[in-house]
């Protein structure tokens, strides 16, 4: 067995565990292809009123200890199965997608700078291309979040000329 290769347990409530063995901070980079499909799949997932399983990511640290993650929001959930049913999140590509794509969403509802980088809308999203790549490529935090400076500061480097306002 790889030493990348990630566990899969089900737990008697239907709750899945999955031992990951490194850190969210080391997952890989995405393409924006894959972001962009993933947000569409688990939009539509989400509408049509869908719900996976809770998920418990258990990462092994670099100090040899664990962080549990732990995805019980009901859309987030929706967002988890919709992006574990077209990736895998059994595989460190899956899981990297679903997480970049979670962390997006919530940097998005908590950073009022990025108010014109990206307008969601009925029939889906419109990211800023600057924006899209930086969440592609900008390592997880360790709670599996992106950390809104460093994504300021990437996105502010993409663009010629600009700042992104505070």
């Amino acid at each position: 067995m790889s030493d990348t290769a990630i566990q899969l347990a089900e737990a008697p409530d239907g709750t899945l565990s999955y031992a990951v063995p490194l850190p969210p901070e080391s997952l890989p980079a995405v393409t924006p292809a894959a972001l962009l499909a993933a947000w569409d799949a688990a939009r539509a997932h989400a509408q049509g009123g869908s719900w996976g399983p809770v998920r418990r990511l258990l990462f092994r640290t670099a100090e040899g200890g664990g962080t549990v993650l732990l995805i019980a929001d009901r859309d987030a959930r929706s967002w988890a199965e919709a992006v574990d049913r077209r990736a895998g999140l059994a595989t460190l590509p899956g899981l990297a997608l679903c997480l970049r794509l979670l962390a997006l969403v919530e940097v998005m509802g908590r950073s009022a700078w990025m108010a014109g980088l990206f307008v969601v809308a009925r029939d889906g999203v419109e990211l800023h291309p600057a924006l899209l790549r930086a969440a592609c490529v900008l390592p997880l935090d360790s709670g599996g979040r992106f950390d809104a400076e460093a994504l300021r500061a990437l996105v502010s480097r993409t663009l010629p000329g600009a700042r992104v306002p505070a």
